[in-house]
């Protein structure tokens, strides 16, 4: 029953309803005349999405983090010719940033790839898989966070190049994921950091029982990387954007006298922002253009005022 499976999807996350696998079959794989994409699909569960997408001629590795639906998942793929591996691996574990022995579901990307055949290609070049999914429900912002790290460090699963994320991520989260000045309350950090990131398309809505599931598709934009943002200096980019959001009613120019040594009024005047230019007023683009403005200036040996407790807030 469609009312049962909606509350079902809501609740653990797992698509339940055989029309709606159907429909997600399609978005996923594109025009037929393109070759299909290798898919990572995260936490399949029952399988429902898994054999639409067999049916579909998709060829997909399953990471599944709950053993008891191994034995099923792995009967999906019987007589299909290796179109369908399933792996014991939670992907929200992949790369564990804390270190240390890294225990299943949790793995490691390189050991994962390695299995998989699967080898990195620059970052200028086509996408070279697609990971599909949903994002937990009670862990959407952290998932959001690891990615993010990863994505701007080029490390984890971005380490193989720009892979295709297609989430299903809740309402409240990605209102705030795609918030801009225009609707300031819900502007913030992590709304700046994927928009720059990524291009981001909204696929598919599914009703739930406590609010919509949005399905987005997340693409690393080919210019995101440029002489003066790097993945070496991607986390002073973030410093910048928690320090400014940290006081978001504040002018930026009161945040980058505590900063940067450098002539506060300057760097806004090269930017073409005036002095009383608050942070929740700057797009995306224009933390982006803050920050390389700042990294490029030959004024001081010192760019930045950095304060190390900011780091993993």
């Amino acid at each position: 029953n469609a009312k049962a499976s909606k509350a079902s999807l809501d609740f653990k996350r797992y698509v339940t309803d055989r029309r709606l696998a159907e429909t997600l079959a399609q978005i996923y794989l594109g025009k037929p005349s393109r070759p299909p994409h290798l898919l990572l699909e995260c936490n399949p569960g029952p399988g429902i999405l898994t054999q639409a997408l067999l049916e579909a001629g998709a060829k997909v590795v399953a990471l599944e983090s709950d053993k008891t639906f191994i034995p099923h998942l792995e009967s999906l793929g019987k007589n299909l010719d290796g179109k369908l591996r399933v792996i014991h691996c939670d992907f929200f574990k992949l790369d564990p940033r804390s270190g240390g022995v890294i225990k299943p579901p949790a793995m490691s990307s390189r050991g994962l790839f390695k299995n998989l055949g699967i080898e990195a290609v620059p970052w200028t070049a086509d996408i070279p898989l697609k990971v599909v999914g949903m994002f937990p429900s009670r862990g959407e912002k952290r998932a959001l966070w690891k990615l993010a790290y990863d994505l701007y460090s080029c490390t984890s699963i971005y380490k193989f190049g720009r892979i295709e994320v297609n989430m299903f991520i809740g309402e409240k989260e990605f209102q705030k994921l795609m918030a801009d000045p225009g609707n300031p309350d819900l502007y913030h950090v992590l709304s700046v950091i994927w928009q720059l990131a990524c291009e981001i398309k909204v696929l598919h809505m599914e009703p739930g029982s406590s609010g919509k599931l949005y399905l987005i598709q997340m693409i690393p934009r080919q210019n995101l990387f440029t002489k003066n943002l790097t993945p070496m200096n991607y986390n002073i980019f973030f410093h910048l954007l928690k320090h400014c959001f940290g006081r978001r009613s504040a002018t930026v120019i009161d945040h980058l006298r505590s900063l940067t040594p450098l002539d506060a009024r300057d760097i806004l005047m090269q930017i073409g922002k005036q002095e009383d230019e608050k942070v929740v007023n700057m797009h995306p683009q224009d933390f982006k253009t803050l920050f390389e403005t700042i990294e490029r200036s030959k004024d001081c040996a010192y760019k930045w005022l950095y304060d190390e407790t900011l780091e993993d807030r």
